[in-house]
């Protein structure tokens, strides 16, 4: 008996590390502050058709309107109450883009915003995208309902209730975060508001959440409200299968607080990852690509079960949460592509794509002054569809790194490649590097100044392949640079130093 108990308890424990990605399928993207009709219809018409597996989505709960700056898209993140309307679209709306991505094998994953309220500075009234009311200068928000009795204030010791030491536990996790409300997580009232509120989400079909905060919760609180969870809708998923979660933990070190206390819970972000990569690729501090080699844990990084890892997140790419000048991002395209398409190949963690809007950045001091600007808005503020060009990129000021072809081709390399382990490993002792993945792919990078010509062997079944990364197998055709591999597995690499993308990929898919 204590065996089965065992094993029903270790089956819990290990679910919800599962993303449930359908078979073939690797990546998961953010469609940061995308309408939920535009998100449907990318599902059908290019996520399932290109593989990719997932779509976080931004918070769809009720939120404070902030009309000064304009409509910002941290607004996203004060809640007012848990009731299913955004700028994003109505509850209708949410529910069918999460039956219409599910039925094409496209998962959704909430961005859920549990840790806190709004701001104290938000005043009171009906300002919020349901009309809901609020007070919070006596920290009442009935369409939950939250009262006074709710928040942490009694055991924050700061004055002016803030956290102010990052290296004091009790206040990271007791205090409010730049001024927001903050839940009182170890009451069972609350527990049971927010679990009431993810259940909901899970009932429409979702398939798990981001935490966002979660450095700023006790862990123990955050694993009683997963534990409140239930299990995803059968329509879409296997009968018992647990949400998936995954926690938001800034943790770039030098601080009490770190990633692994929270891998009881659910996966992690790593951080480390972007800002470690931005600084290789950018050749910062003497680093180069070849130290890459034991990239990972070798690294310092956490397990790979229990990364998720991204390039960059709409956080740090405007130099927030651990935001530094190493982040790549779509302003420096050219090193963006040659992160992502590394992210993509190697094998560590479960990779994120970004896919952003454009702003028109302007640096005082360093610091970027619209880096609050929100998503691309009618005079009215309302949210712009998302438009879709005849080259496939996307108009209405709506990046789409996700569409780019670099992006798009390389998470369809790292689904060829699943499961296969990085072999073949070479470097010139600088900026130039290349690997395998066991007999099915293989990525080489020129991040040089100078020009490479290089004959390596690639592991992969002689043939001739189109370089995923200057265009794709087409029909019977590359539409791009063709590599010839040989009967023993070489093959010749010349890559300019000004090639527009330095680096060439291929695949056991992409051979004619």
């Amino acid at each position: 008996m204590k065996f089965l108990l065992l094993l029903v308890v270790v089956g819990l424990c290990s679910a919800q590390y599962n993303p449930y990605l359908k078979s073939g399928r690797t990546s998961i993207v953010h469609l940061f502050e995308w309408r939920w009709d535009d998100i449907a219809a990318e599902c059908e018409r290019y996520l399932a058709p290109n593989g990719f597996g997932g779509v976080q989505v931004s918070p769809p709960n009720d939120n404070l309107i902030i009309t000064s700056p304009n409509r910002p898209w941290w607004e996203r993140y004060q809640p007012i109450s848990y009731k299913l309307c955004s700028r994003s679209g109505s509850e209708q709306q949410f529910r069918d883009m999460v039956t219409r991505c599910n039925n094409v094998g496209v998962n959704i994953y909430v961005d859920a915003i549990i840790n806190h309220m709004c701001g104290a500075g938000g005043g009171s009234g009906t300002r919020s995208t349901c009309g809901s009311s609020y007070n919070t200068g006596t920290q009442s928000f009935p369409a939950v309902p939250y009262s006074n009795l709710d928040f942490n204030d009694g055991k924050c010791t700061t004055s002016s209730k803030n956290i102010e030491n990052y290296n004091d536990v009790n206040q990271v996790r007791n205090c409010r975060l730049v001024s927001l409300l903050d839940l009182a997580l170890e009451k069972d009232y609350v527990r049971g508001k927010i679990a009431d509120y993810l259940n909901n989400l899970i009932s429409i079909g979702v398939a798990g959440f981001r935490l966002d905060a979660a450095k700023h919760m006790w862990p123990g609180d955050i694993l009683a409200i997963v534990n409140r969870l239930s299990n995803l809708n059968t329509k879409w998923f296997a009968s018992g299968s647990r949400p998936f979660i995954f926690q938001e933990v800034i943790d770039l070190g030098g601080e009490p607080i770190t990633a692994s206390q929270y891998y009881g819970n659910g996966c992690v972000t790593e951080f480390k990852y972007g800002a470690k990569l931005g600084n290789v690729i950018r050749k910062w501090n003497g680093e180069k690509m070849s130290y890459l080699k034991n990239w990972g844990e070798g690294w310092g990084f956490m397990p790979t079960n229990r990364a998720l890892v991204f390039v960059d997140n709409h956080d740090n790419q405007r130099g927030h949460g651990a935001g530094g000048g190493s982040i790549l991002t779509f302003f420096d395209a050219r090193l963006y592509k040659m992160g992502v398409g590394f992210m993509l190949a190697h094998p560590y963690g479960l990779t994120r794509v970004m896919s952003s809007y454009r702003w028109t950045r302007n640096f005082v001091n360093g610091q970027d002054a619209n880096d609050w600007i929100g998503p691309p808005a009618n005079s009215d503020m309302s949210t712009k569809p998302v438009t879709i060009n005849a080259d496939a990129t996307c108009g209405n000021d709506w990046v789409c790194e996700h569409r780019w072809r670099q992006i798009k081709n390389m998470v369809i390399f790292r689904n060829t490649v699943n499961g296969q382990s990085l072999t073949n490993w070479w470097d010139n002792g600088g900026n130039q590097i290349a690997f395998s993945r066991g007999n099915r792919g293989y990525i080489i990078f020129n991040n040089e100044s100078s020009n490479m010509d290089v004959t390596l062997n690639t592991g992969l079944p002689a043939g001739t392949y189109c370089d995923v990364i200057s265009g794709q197998k087409e029909g019977t055709r590359c539409t791009g640079t063709q590599i010839s591999v040989s009967s023993t597995g070489s093959a010749r690499f010349t890559i300019s130093s000004s090639a527009a993308d330095p680096f060439i990929a291929i695949h056991v898919n992409a051979k004619l």
